[in-house]
């Protein structure tokens, strides 16, 4: 495929995977939803690995197998979150680093990354209490800026696509 291709799948692919974390949480009391909702989440973190691993593999294949790595725990059964952030930031900074998308847009998924992945550390040391629970206000101020990057980037991604990386050009 190419990296358009994988720029557009990747795009929607963020919003079948927010629409999925929200069903989620609004319907947290039905299992069969959730089970439902989990596994559409569980596939789009596969796809969302691959595409992105496919789009960053020419910047650093080893930082890009590291993060589909990431993505792919994420997907299977338990505590994915840590996972997340860590594929994520690192994506993010192979976007920075290949100049594929704008720098501050880059700058906003891997400093947002970061800091989520410090809380779910802190909150795993027993730092804060409640943190990670999505009805947590530090929860939604830690993860908010993630948020907004996702969206704004599956947004760039389906209008935009990516540029090719340097490593890509040459």
């Amino acid at each position: 495929m190419t990296v358009t291709t994988n720029a557009r799948i990747a795009g929607v692919t963020y919003f079948v995977y927010l629409a999925a974390g929200m069903s989620s949480m609004a319907t947290a009391g039905n299992a069969n939803v959730a089970n439902l909702t989990a596994v559409f989440m569980n596939l789009s973190a596969l796809v969302l690995g691959v595409t992105l691993y496919a789009i960053t593999r020419a910047e650093d294949p080893d930082l890009a197998l590291l993060a589909l790595a990431c993505r792919f725990l994420e997907a299977a059964p338990g505590d994915g979150y840590v996972y997340f952030a860590v594929g994520n930031a690192i994506f993010c900074w192979l976007l920075l680093r290949g100049r594929m998308i704008p720098g501050g847009l880059a700058w906003l998924g891997v400093l947002g990354s970061i800091a989520l992945i410090a809380s779910l550390l802190l909150q795993r040391a027993g730092v804060f209490a409640g943190a990670g629970n999505w009805s947590s206000n530090i929860t939604w101020i830690v993860s908010l800026p993630t948020l907004i990057f996702e969206l704004a980037f599956a947004v760039w991604l389906l209008t935009k696509g990516v540029s090719l990386s340097r490593a890509q050009a040459a």
